[in-house]
């Protein structure tokens, strides 16, 4: 067994791992990261890259099925089909392009990248069983830090599977079921659900509380649901998932009445969550400080063990790619000797589904249950001639701020393209901007950014448009 010796060694090659090497070896720390499987984890490869080129797929395939019908655009096609074999390879064209610019990166900054699969031994030491044959090696170091991301959670009654599939699976099907059904309602449910959907696939939905999204505002995700009922997603809200029938076709469903049901299915998409990836390589040796299934961490990811380091989704909620990233960056600048904590003002979160949703910072109740005594407002994109145009009008920009001074605490949209608001948002929030600020920038027209700027000017009660 060969041995190693580096300052920084990091676990897990994901959006927080990769970005704390490249970081770490611009300020010249020297750096190993190691990982299993491809760089990029979860995020590039089976995650948020893949899944937004399957909901493009998605649309553009739906938008022709429109265009085969009586489209108002006066737009006539031929009735479409799918290679759905020919997609997947497009889309895994896309996750090899930016999976290869992510090694193309770590070796231009002189990252030393060993591909294999980590063990700890102590808080300093780790040993990699190289892929493909490769020798064992022990890997010495002065900071460890620890990045190894999240697994999908399966359900005990329904385990991964047969027709049981996570959303790996889900993002590189063979070919499309006849009839999908999709157990929970939150994010990842409603994106891999809704792209089936648009793929011509009968897709049923279970959620054991009464609405879809339920960890949003319910004004948010009432256009979501009324969007999945018109493009025909059966949606079974208030039910719980018993397992599968004796013959293993069907999904066994007691309804909001303790009545069980029965729903056909070729395939089953379980996306109940993910949880901290921290069995099978060696985390419990080191006995760290817990939260539930989390590593405990400091505001400068700082583990209760002297010079280890945990970020991304091992520390829990929320399991953003763009929290890990920010965070492997700020521990490569401390570790660098720079002064640094991660006291972010807002954290942006969205949902590409159909119509987007997006969040950045406190919604009105949450603003009330902070203490905060604030004025909120929202501007209607059926108002917005941007959003005319695109044939689009369902949905809303709302602001939140302090009644008192007028800062912003808070944004939330729902609506086409509404992910793409949420630099602005965050921008505002991270810049401690004020009703009047927004209000009073000059926004160009004709964009559904206007609708920020509406809102904020409702929220002062002089809007322009409503």
């Amino acid at each position: 067994m060969s041995t190693q010796t580096t300052t920084l060694l990091i676990i897990g090659g994901g959006p927080g791992g990769y970005v704390a090497a490249i970081r770490a070896a611009q300020l010249g720390i020297p750096t190993t990261l190691v990982e299993g499987g491809e760089l990029g984890g979860t995020c590039l490869n089976i995650g948020c890259i893949p899944s937004k080129a399957m909901i493009h797929a998605a649309d553009e395939f739906a938008k022709t099925l429109e265009f085969a019908g009586d489209s108002p655009l006066g737009i006539r096609v031929q009735a479409p089909h799918i290679d759905i074999e020919k997609t997947v390879r497009w889309k895994d064209g896309i996750v090899a392009k930016l999976t290869g610019g992510v090694g193309a990166l770590l070796r231009k900054n002189k990252v030393t990248v060993v591909k294999g699969w980590a063990r700890i031994v102590d808080g300093k030491t780790v040993e990699v069983l190289q892929a493909e044959g490769g020798e064992a090696l022990t890997i010495s170091c002065r900071h460890l830090l620890l990045a190894p991301g999240s697994v999908p959670v399966a359900l005990p009654n329904m385990p991964f599977g047969g027709r049981v599939i996570s959303s790996t699976a889900a993002l590189s099907p063979a070919s499309l079921p006849q009839r999908l059904v999709v157990v929970g309602g939150g994010y990842i449910g409603l994106e891999l659900g809704t792209v089936y959907r648009k793929l011509g696939v009968e897709v049923g939905m279970v959620e054991s509380l009464e609405r879809v999204l339920p960890a949003y505002d319910a004004e948010l995700t009432k256009p979501v649901q009324a969007s999945l009922l018109k493009m025909g997603v059966k949606l079974h809200l208030g039910c719980t998932v018993q397992g599968l029938n004796a013959s293993g076709d069907a999904v066994r469903v007691r309804d909001t009445q303790g009545q069980e049901i029965a729903l056909p299915a070729d395939l089953v998409l379980v996306a109940v969550g993910r949880r901290p990836h921290t069995e099978g390589w060696g985390l419990e040796s080191l006995m760290l400080d817990m939260a539930g299934r989390a590593v405990k961490i400091d505001d400068q990811c700082r583990t209760s063990m002297r010079d280890v380091w945990a970020i991304g989704d091992l520390t829990g909620e929320p399991m953003l790619a763009h929290r890990a990233m920010a965070q492997g960056e700020m521990v490569a600048e401390i570790i660098a000797g720079k002064r640094r904590h991660f006291m972010p003002a807002a954290m942006p979160a969205v949902c590409f589904t159909d119509p987007e949703v997006v969040v950045v910072g406190k919604s009105p109740d949450e603003s009330q249950q902070a203490g905060l005594d604030c004025i909120h407002a929202l501007f209607p994109f059926a108002a917005n001639g941007r959003s005319m145009t695109l044939e689009s009008t369902e949905g809303f920009v709302r602001v939140v701020a302090r009644r008192d001074n007028h800062l912003i605490v808070g944004w939330q949209a729902v609506g086409r393209s509404v992910s793409e608001l949420s630099t602005a948002f965050g921008h505002s929030i991270e810049m401690g901007a004020t009703l009047e600020d927004v209000a009073g920038t000059i926004h160009a027209h004709p964009t559904l950014g206007e609708a920020v700027q509406e809102a904020a000017l409702r929220a002062l009660g002089h809007a322009l448009h409503i």
